[in-house]
């Protein structure tokens, strides 16, 4: 790390540790797994903030190259935004921002604050692209400007929900619906699309809702492969040696559940197995990347394995919002 920056973080756990302990002087002991602890924050947020910067400027690039110029319209909080725009002489940055704002305000209750200050900082970001930034129109062939400007937006979201936010807040929504309702978030978000796409087929012309149609399906399948699957949930399994630091963040910090395993390793460093807990978690993708960053900050060289979870039942994830 840069000598310059290094210092910087030293100072700043210094000061941190002189205001709890005011009686006792500041040891090296002590410094050292602090600082490792901003090292670790601050990789973290540059690379999130890389991932967030990315997708604002991919959705970007679908919505004024593709589908702006032309008056198509997407599914979510962007296709809300883009059908007020058709039909008002508002700006689609303004609209973004607008339309996106209640969901942002029960993601911060309904997942984090961080989580939704985050995602106001990547809509703004897309608000002042889209009102900006001159992209070229690369096409007037409908079926490409479906396809291709689905694809852009698609990339665009999915690298912001790696950063840890989102820039479409419909998605908000449905995980909040369906903790209410006994619905899956694939049928919430359904819903929701089929009611924006048969008000653009009113407003708009059938057309418009056939291609936009396309263009959701286009913006989908590219979410599911840039974050590896659109399911809530993820099964988080953690096996480390500093397994009780892990239960303790997992359980204090970030009120999770968790479970423990009491588990024997195969083969250790001495060449024998060797006992050890295993913990096991879940957690919804929008919160991965606080979970992992927490988790390097405890361990690096943890080993950690992540599935798909489709559903669930019970238990405190549906309860509580990530701390």
């Amino acid at each position: 790390m840069n000598p310059f920056l290094s210092k910087l973080l030293i100072d700043l756990a210094r000061k941190r540790l002189e205001k709890k302990q005011v009686d006792k002087p500041v040891s090296k002991k002590q410094i050292v797994p602090l600082v490792r602890r901003f090292q670790v924050e601050l990789s973290h947020a540059i690379k999130e903030y890389f991932f967030i910067i990315i997708g604002v400027f991919s959705a970007g690039f679908g919505l004024k190259g593709f589908l702006l110029p032309n008056k198509f319209i997407d599914g979510g909080a962007t296709g809300i935004s883009l059908l007020l725009e058709n039909v008002t002489s508002l700006n689609l940055g303004l609209l973004l921002v607008l339309v996106n704002l209640p969901f942002l305000i029960l993601a911060s209750r309904t997942i984090g604050i961080r989580f939704a200050i985050k995602s106001i900082i990547a809509i703004t970001l897309l608000a002042i692209v889209v009102h900006f930034v001159n992209y070229p129109i690369v096409t007037e062939d409908k079926l490409l400007i479906a396809v291709f400007g689905g694809f852009f937006l698609g990339f665009g979201i999915g690298m912001s929900i790696r950063g840890g936010s989102v820039i479409d807040g419909t998605e908000v929504l449905a995980i909040f619906l369906g903790r209410k309702l006994s619905l899956t978030i694939g049928d919430v978000l359904l819903l929701i699309n089929v009611i924006i796409f048969a008000v653009g087929a009113y407003t708009l012309s059938i057309e418009t809702a056939l291609y936009a149609m396309l263009t959701y399906l286009a913006a989908a399948k590219t979410v599911d492969f840039v974050v590896d699957g659109v399911e809530e949930y993820v099964g988080v399994t953690i096996i480390s040696n500093n397994h009780e630091e892990l239960r303790i963040m997992l359980t204090e910090k970030l009120r999770r559940a968790c479970t423990i395993y009491a588990g024997k390793g195969g083969y250790g460093k001495q060449g024998y197995s060797y006992d050890k807990d295993i913990i096991y978690t879940v957690v919804t993708r929008l919160e991965l990347a606080k979970l992992q960053t927490e988790i390097d900050k405890i361990d690096r060289n943890a080993f950690i394995i992540m599935g798909v979870v489709k559903d669930l039942k019970g238990g405190m994830i549906k309860k509580r919002p990530l701390k």
